[in-house]
């Protein structure tokens, strides 16, 4: 009786919560009014009020507790014990303080409350504490194991990850017994305690090989990165199974192109070709552009083995000297990839395009093709920029075309440049191994007239396809960027408004062409890098969606991926919407098939894209520091790339990128001056901002932390500044201690805003620095390129 009175009246009570009740009304609305009911009800509302589940209003009257909303988000720890948890876009982060982290680690789902809100200025952030952590981020770590049998444990994993690097991991009995040195993956049986805070238990679970095999060290980021890298044996099999030619029956219902002269144009490494191009003149003055993309949802049927690996992978990770594809080589190095002289099933967008570069008329559809020769980018920009007349001998029959290319290309790069498409021009390093792994050089990669090309076509295509099925008002799955967020790019442009670029503009009506504007007044300064990483910082994240909702990068209303089916799930998935609808049409019936399909496929592969890209960075960043460990007490030209409290970080001209901290600059006594992002030293007054050249001296590289130090070579040479900084407690020299937080000083590890930028590239920040991930294709050192 007295449960269910409870419930009755905290259920009224809630439905009713901005009205209070005397004990007698309630009484009477819940129809209890027998004396021995009525004193129930008394009793039950003085436990109810104990409980916190209601209170007494100054009336003397009964109302429920309002309930706070519940909020949950990502846990970002600081190695000093504190923290920040990022649980809605458009709000400030929750800071955490180290007794109320409730031991959460770095990358936690947790539930939070806020205990002080933040300063209506945006002076200072709301003060939360850890309720509740709903998932563990690390179930599993990977690491060196050690052996040290103490108090029941057979050892410790040495943890690599920055982000949990001060934790020991005690590995029980329970598991595999490794041998001291081997690189293990283990599972977490147990997290951090008030009793052991910085400890956590589990069973060693794999052993990956020795610390000091070859590729160990790159296998170790993927294992941690839990990155989908053998093909299940099924998978294997029905890939084995597939015929490496195709048949009679496979090109019935499609059209064939075989006499097209189709070419290929690729990196020298690449192996998968999965994409071809053909233009040439019309009679009435436009161009007829043909791409032309291998037909992978073809091989690929949903619901097979091959379907499901490749969901679940959603992209192919390119890592320094090694490719994990989404698809077994036997389908991506053979009977998808369009090789030359072979007959292949593909998907086809043929497009006209007039002199202002806009398609005034298009088609889509399933074809069979033949490619007429395997171009080179080396190759094609031989022909076409250097006018080599050795290789324009070599491909007679095909300068023509590649001239009207170029000529094509130049007409669709002055139309998205008139729309005030962005174009990030990063330096794009390519890092080269030896036998054993071992980096040897890091070398700047051309992007010559061809990739631009190339890139173009590509663009050309996925805004075709996609604003064809938007006109359609079918599902179907889009490649979004939305605009920036407000404060976001005010901040960015009070950063231009210090070093001496102001924007002139509206930013409340922020357009591409505003953006555009910027890098080409900073086109050729020492501060156009960094003006391009502040700006990528800026904005948003590209993703996929099944609302099409443009792309402000490309300042395109309509984009998809429809170009790279091998290395991509959407692109795919793509195709295998062009051939339902084709098939079936645009009814009701025929849009039902994928519409609660599509969200799920566009959120999961968003995903699988950000931990591709997370691998690759990783890697890419452990190997420019191994590289640099031989050139410890070398000097290198550097950039100043970005101005934190605790130092200056740096990018040398080969991309590599470093920490000053304050602590190593003892020629004077430096604080932050947060206005003009610059430090200032007290005495001599000489000041480090953003985009300055300066010397550096390498002094310590840590290549498991992917960790650069270096010193000022002459700090007498910098520039000398008339402002003057008010002597604080919270700028002194040192404070801030580590690299920030993330390890990247500010929120730099959660910075990855991946703008698109065409056919195979695709940029991500990495402490600091825009990159470009190149190349059309994977090649055997991992460079590729993406499509925006």
């Amino acid at each position: 009786m007295t449960i269910n009175l409870k419930e009755q009246i905290q259920q009224h009570l809630q439905e009713n919560s901005e009205l209070s009740f005397s004990a007698e009304k309630l009484a009477a609305q819940l129809g209890l009014q027998g004396a021995d009911q009525f004193t129930t009800i008394i009793q039950t509302l003085a436990q109810l009020e104990r409980e916190k589940e209601v209170q007494v209003t100054d009336r003397g009257e009964f109302q429920a507790v309002p309930k706070k909303p519940v909020l949950s988000g990502i846990f970002h720890g600081n190695d000093k014990g504190f923290g920040f948890v990022a649980y809605d876009p458009d709000e400030p982060d929750i800071y955490v303080n180290p007794d109320h982290t409730m031991h959460a680690l770095n990358g936690d789902e947790v539930e939070v409350d806020i205990l002080r809100p933040g300063k209506p200025d945006g002076s200072q952030g709301p003060e939360g504490q850890v309720t509740k952590i709903i998932t563990h981020h690390y179930e599993s770590v990977v690491g060196e194991f050690k052996m040290a049998a103490e108090n029941g444990y057979i050892g410790e994993v040495v943890l690599k990850d920055k982000k949990i690097s001060k934790y020991k991991f005690m590995v029980t009995d329970k598991g595999i017994h490794p041998t001291d040195g081997e690189v293990v993956t283990a599972d977490v049986t147990r997290y951090p305690t008030d009793d052991e805070p910085k400890t956590m238990v589990g069973i060693a679970k794999e052993s990956i090989g020795n610390k000091d095999d070859p590729g160990v060290d790159i296998l170790s980021v993927v294992y941690a990165h839990d990155l989908p890298h053998e093909f299940p044996e099924d998978v294997v099999e029905q890939a084995n199974n597939v015929e490496e030619s195709i048949t009679e029956e496979e090109k019935e219902g499609r059209i064939d192109i075989t006499n097209q002269p189709l070419v290929t144009i690729d990196s020298i490494e690449s192996k998968d070709l999965d994409d071809a191009v053909v233009v040439w003149r019309m009679d009435n003055g436009n161009y007829h552009l043909g791409v032309h993309i291998a037909d992978v949802s073809h091989y690929v049927q949903e619901g097979t083995p091959l379907d499901r690996e490749a969901y679940e992978r959603g992209t192919s990770v390119y890592l320094t000297d090694r490719v994990i594809p989404m698809l077994p080589r036997r389908l991506s190095n053979g009977i998808c990839s369009l090789n030359p002289g072979v007959e292949r099933l593909s998907m086809s967008c043929e497009m006209e395009i007039n002199d202002e570069g806009k398609v005034v008329n298009h088609k889509i559809f399933p074809s069979v093709m033949k490619s007429h020769a395997r171009m080179t980018y080396k190759a094609v920009n031989a022909i076409v920029e250097a006018h080599d007349e050795k290789t324009r001998t070599q491909y007679r029959d095909l300068v023509p075309m590649f001239e009207d290319m170029a000529d094509l290309h130049r007409i669709l790069l002055k139309m998205r440049k008139h729309r005030g498409a962005i174009d990030f021009d990063a330096p794009e390093a390519k890092i080269v191994v030896d036998e054993e792994g071992h980096p040897t050089d890091i070398v700047l990669r051309d992007r010559g007239l061809s990739e631009r090309m190339i890139e173009s076509f590509m663009l050309a295509a996925n805004e075709t396809v996609a604003e064809h099925f938007k006109r359609l008002h079918v599902p179907f799955l889009y490649r979004t960027h939305e605009t920036p967020d407000g404060e976001r790019v005010k901040s960015f442009f009070e950063f231009l408004s210090v070093i001496g670029h102001p924007v002139h503009g509206d930013i409340n009506n922020l357009k591409p062409k505003m953006l555009q504007n910027v890098l080409k007044d900073v086109a050729g300064t020492p501060e156009e890098q960094m003006v391009q990483t502040m700006m990528l910082r800026s904005m948003k994240q590209a993703k996929y969606s099944d609302q099409s909702i443009g792309h402000f990068g490309l300042g395109a209303d309509f984009y998809t991926h429809f170009t790279s089916p091998i290395r991509r799930y959407p692109d795919t998935t793509v195709h295998r919407l062009i051939k339902w609808y084709a098939k079936h049409g645009t009814g009701e019936e025929a849009k039902a098939k994928y519409e609660e399909q599509l969200p799920e496929i566009a959120e999961h592969t968003s995903v699988t894209e950000r931990r591709g890209i997370d691998t690759e960075r990783d890697v890419d960043s452990m190997k420019k520091a191994e590289y640099m460990e031989e050139h410890v007490g070398e000097t290198f030209n550097a950039v100043v790339s970005s101005v934190m409290k605790f130092g200056l970080f740096v990018s040398l001209e080969n991309t590599v990128e470093g920490l000053i901290h304050i602590s190593n600059m003892q020629d004077d006594y430096y604080e932050y001056v947060e206005k003009h992002m610059a430090l200032v030293g007290r005495r001599y007054h000489r000041i480090f901002q953003i985009g300055q050249p300066i010397q550096v001296k390498l002094i310590r590289v840590d290549k498991d932390q992917r960790e650069v130090d270096f010193e000022l070579v002459d700090p007498k040479s910098a520039p000398t500044t008339k402002l003057r900084v008010p002597r604080t407690d919270d700028h002194r020299r040192g404070n801030g201690g580590g690299r920030g937080r993330g390890g990247n000083g500010g929120n730099r590890n959660r910075d990855h805003h991946g703008v698109d930028n065409g056919h195979k590239n695709n940029r991500q920040i990495n402490r600091g620095q825009a990159r470009r991930r190149d190349g059309s294709k994977p090649s055997q050192h991992g460079s590729h390129n993406n499509h925006r």
